[in-house]
C-alpha cells in the first residue's frame, strides 16, 4: 500500500485478495456506508462502491502514496468517498457508524516490489520499512541501535525465527547495516548450512519482525478489534484479512472473545487454488468476518 515519494499514484498496482469473498461477508447493502481501514489502491473500495450507486465509503490509509492512488482509482465515485490519512489505531469515528468495516492486513505488492521501501530483502535498497514514511522509526534505527537481547526477542516474538538468539550476536557484532541486502547476507551467513538452503530464505522472518515492531502492527491491529465493533451499526460486519499466523490468531481470539460480536467464520476463509495460480501472494491470505449484535 505504498509508493517511494517519487513516484506517480499510477505506478501503484495491487491485486486485492479474496475479492470474491469480501464482498460475499460484508453483503454491501443499498445506503449503506462502509470503512476500509487499509484502502491501499483501493481495489476492494471500488468493488464495494459498484454494487449500489447509494453506497458511501470511507477511506483510510497511513501511506499518502496509497491515498492518493486511492483518490485516483476511486476518483469515479465523487462525494461518494471520502479519504483520511493515517494509522487506524488513530482513527476516531465520533458519532457516525458504518454497516461494514474492512481491515487488509499485511504488505502490499508496491510496497514489495519497490527497493526504497525496505520490505524485501530482493533488491538492495534502504533499511526502512515504514508504512507511515514520516514516522520517524525505521528497520535501520531498530537493526543499528537495539540491544542483543531486544532484537533476539523481536525476532522471536514477531517472527517465529528458532535462532533468535544466533542472528542477533551475528547482527550486533557485524553492525552497522544500511542496506536490505547486507543485512539479509549477515542473517544468512549466521545461520547452519542447511537452515541456510531450506524452503525459505533465512532472513524472510526476521524480516518480517522487523516490519511488525517498526510499524506496531501488532498492537494496532488489537486496538482496531478491541473497538472496531463499536464503529459498527447493529448487524454491521467486520471483515479482517491477515497473512500469517501472528495476525490470524490475534483476530479468531480477538472476534470470539469480543462480547459485541458474533463470529460468522468458524474457520478462515482461503483463497482458492485458481486465485493462488492468479496471484500467489494470495496464499497466505485469511478471511475472518463477524456481525455485530
Amino acid at each position: 500500500m505504498a509508493l517511494s515519494a517519487q513516484a506517480a499514484p499510477s505506478d501503484f498496482v495491487h491485486q486485492s485478495v479474496l475479492a470474491k469473498e469480501v464482498l460475499a461477508g460484508l453483503a454491501p447493502k443499498s445506503n449503506g456506508y462502509y470503512l476500509d481501514v487499509t484502502v491501499g489502491g483501493g481495489g476492494h473500495s471500488r468493488l464495494i462502491l459498484e454494487t449500489d450507486p447509494t453506497i458511501r465509503l470511507l477511506a483510510l490509509d497511513q501511506d499518502p502514496n496509497a491515498l492518493d492512488a486511492a483518490r485516483q482509482n476511486l476518483g469515479e465515485f465523487g462525494d461518494r468517498v471520502t479519504f483520511w490519512q493515517g494509522n487506524f489505531a488513530e482513527f476516531s469515528p465520533l458519532d457516525q457508524r458504518f454497516d461494514g468495516v474492512l481491515a487488509d492486513l499485511g504488505v502490499s505488492s508496491p510496497q514489495l516490489d519497490r527497493p526504497e521501501r525496505g520490505f524485501s530483502f530482493r533488491h538492495q535498497g534502504a533499511l526502512d520499512m515504514r508504512m507511515d514514511p514520516t514516522q520517524e522509526l525505521t528497520a535501520a534505527d531498530l537493526v543499528n541501535r537495539g540491544a542483543e537481547r531486544e532484537l533476539a526477542d523481536i525476532f522471536y516474538n514477531y517472527g517465529e525465527e528458532r535462532l533468535s538468539r544466533r542472528i542477533a550476536r551475528c547482527i550486533v557484532e557485524r553492525r552497522p547495516f544500511q542496506t536490505t541486502t547486507a543485512l539479509a547476507d549477515a542473517i544468512a551467513s549466521s545461520v547452519p548450512s542447511k537452515y541456510r538452503h531450506g524452503r525459505i530464505h533465512p532472513a524472510t522472518r526476521v524480516f518480517q519482525a522487523l516490519r511488525i515492531a517498526v510499524n506496531r502492527e501488532l498492537e494496532v491491529l488489537e486496538q482496531l478489534i478491541e473497538v472496531g465493533p463499536s464503529w459498527l451499526v447493529p448487524r454491521g460486519k467486520l471483515a479482517i484479512i491477515s497473512f500469517h499466523s501472528l495476525e490470524d490468531r490475534r483476530v479468531k481470539h480477538g472476534m470470539r472473545d469480543h462480547e459485541q460480536l458474533n463470529v460468522l467464520t468458524k474457520k478462515p476463509i482461503i483463497a482458492s487454488d485458481e486465485e493462488v495460480r492468479r496471484n500467489p501472494r494470495a496464499r497466505s491470505a485469511k478471511l475472518r468476518l463477524a456481525e455485530r449484535i
